[in-house]
């Protein structure tokens, strides 16, 4: 069953264009262990804003760079954070993300929030006013894979071309980027504003940003979006909104190679804005009309892929061949669409080339988290079939001949249930499956299905049976009696599997 952005958001204030923060305004972050929030919370810190934060689950790897920013985090929910004792209000604005209000709209600090004549807003509008705050150029990088990647390396591209962007990535960042200690977010004093745009229940609705990054458009978030042509019409409508920070024309970067972009892009007939078509070809494909920058894998080793690149130097000329260190077609999209969106942004072709070559990833991205005994463990992001086929396919060319293990931990139950063919389907192309228990984040039902229910689908489609292996922790220890000499352990999940890639290296090593 699909809700509504606003019964996922209930109780927050509309999203609305960006306004910047006022010096000294206290903002209260609700939930800052989430990458938007982490963000949302650092970014508000850099305009002036007074933040202090709060998240009951404890510190987590985003929490640190939070910390570090010297905004004070209290690990705990309680109403004290919003009112005094005296009934007095200690903020003036409290932002909180829909993973708090899809399955507790009446959190405690919410209602001592909306009591007091707060209207609480999401993560995303402090971010968005903290951009405008500076009159910061907006760059959205969206689509329903790639995201993190791409908005990270756009980042590091504009990093090595001197231009000195601010940006919030969805993952951690690599110290090159982000700083010596990492996070979701970068603080710079040049012009451009590079953001993860989520179409989540609206999460991308208050940027509205002068250079767009579409990467792909596919179904997913089925309690949102009932098919494919809802996450098109979503896309589309947000895009037509686009453009109005600064009053410039705004440009469209378009994997022009994806189905669901294309139909994107029929949705959009009549829009005004500029577009600027990237295509990474198939073998025997041709170039579409519309792709102004194609590439082309011309080879693909352990150390990192062969690119070629042609249109980054204008129509006619000569295209540029530069090896990327990701392994992965879906990976190698991810770069052209990061230098389609550099070049939107004025970067010219040799920075831009300079930054395809130099970007060493961001966290939790085919991440290799140690080598023990043989046993090599990965961690990977991938939370949808799709992604999961093809970070198989990277393991595959960067591991070859060995014995691939597929780990993963589903991400939200009502994403599990509408697809849960198609993952058995996938996790059965894998030597051996395992199945972490399901991470909920924002599902009010737990009941629609469970990980067993996914390990007993895989084991119908496999000749070796997949097991439910219940937490990260529990995981980490069955894994570490499971695995042997020559595995490829790929974990994978949205939730909390990192820990089960980083307890399995530590049990390894423990071994000896």
């Amino acid at each position: 069953m699909t809700r509504t952005s606003e019964e996922i958001g209930r109780g927050l204030a509309a999203p609305r264009p960006a306004q910047p923060i006022a010096p000294g305004t206290r903002i209260h972050v609700i939930g800052v262990g989430g990458a938007a929030s982490s963000g949302a919370a650092i970014h508000a810190a850099a305009a002036g804003a007074i933040v202090t934060a709060c998240d009951a689950g404890g510190p987590d790897p985003l929490t640190g760079a939070v910390a570090a920013a010297g905004i004070p985090i209290a690990w705990s929910h309680d109403p004290s954070h919003i009112r005094g004792a005296d009934g007095a209000r200690l903020v003036d604005r409290v932002a909180v993300t829909k993973a708090i209000t899809s399955v507790d709209p009446d959190h405690p600090e919410l209602v001592a929030a909306r009591a007091l004549g707060i209207e609480p807003e999401s993560v995303q509008q402090v971010i968005a006013d903290a951009a405008a705050t500076r009159g910061r150029r907006l760059i959205a990088v969206t689509g329903t894979h790639g995201k993190s990647t791409t908005s990270g390396w756009m980042l590091d591209i504009l990093v090595g071309a001197g231009t000195d962007p601010s940006g919030f990535v969805g993952a951690m960042l690599p110290a090159a980027i982000a700083g010596p200690q990492r996070g979701v977010a970068r603080i710079g004093d040049g012009r451009d504003f590079v953001v993860e745009a989520d179409e989540y229940a609206g999460n991308f609705e208050p940027y509205r940003p002068d250079i767009t990054v579409l990467i792909s458009a596919e179904w997913d978030h089925p309690d949102v979006f009932a098919d494919e042509a809802a996450v098109v019409t979503a896309f589309a409508d947000w895009i037509r909104r686009s453009g109005s920070a600064t009053g410039e024309p705004p440009t469209l970067v378009a994997n022009v190679g994806d189905q669901g972009v294309r139909r994107v892009l029929d949705a959009l007939a009549g829009w005004p804005g500029r577009r600027i078509g990237v295509q990474l070809l198939a073998d025997g494909e041709a170039a579409r009309e519309d792709a102004a920058i194609i590439g082309t894998v011309v080879a693909e080793a352990g150390d990192g892929t062969d690119l070629v690149v042609g249109g980054l130097r204008g129509p006619g000329g000569e295209p540029d061949r530069v090896r990327i260190r990701p392994i992965g077609r879906h990976l190698a999209i991810d770069g052209l669409m990061a230098a389609g969106g550099a070049l939107a942004a004025g970067v010219d072709a040799d920075s831009i080339l300079a930054g395809l070559a130099s970007f060493e990833g961001v966290g939790r991205r085919f991440e290799l988290k140690g080598e023990v005994g043989g046993v090599t463990v990965l961690d990977d992001y991938a939370h949808h079939p799709t992604a999961m086929r093809a970070t198989f396919g990277a393991a595959r060319r960067r591991y070859p001949g060995r014995r691939l293990w597929a780990v993963y931990e589903p991400l939200t139950y009502h994403r599990t249930a509408a697809m849960l063919d198609d993952f058995a389907e996938v996790l059965a192309e894998a030597d051996r499956a395992a199945v972490i228990d399901i991470w909920a984040v924002r599902d009010p039902d737990r009941t629609i299905t469970s990980a067993q229910a996914l390990a007993d689908a895989v084991t119908a489609r496999s000749a070796v049976p997949a097991t439910a292996i219940g937490s990260p922790e529990a995981g980490a220890a069955w894994l570490a009696d499971a695995v042997e000499p020559g595995d490829v352990v790929l974990v994978m999940g949205g939730g909390r599997s990192y820990v089960a890639a980083e307890q399995l290296v530590e049990r390894l090593r423990a071994r000896g």
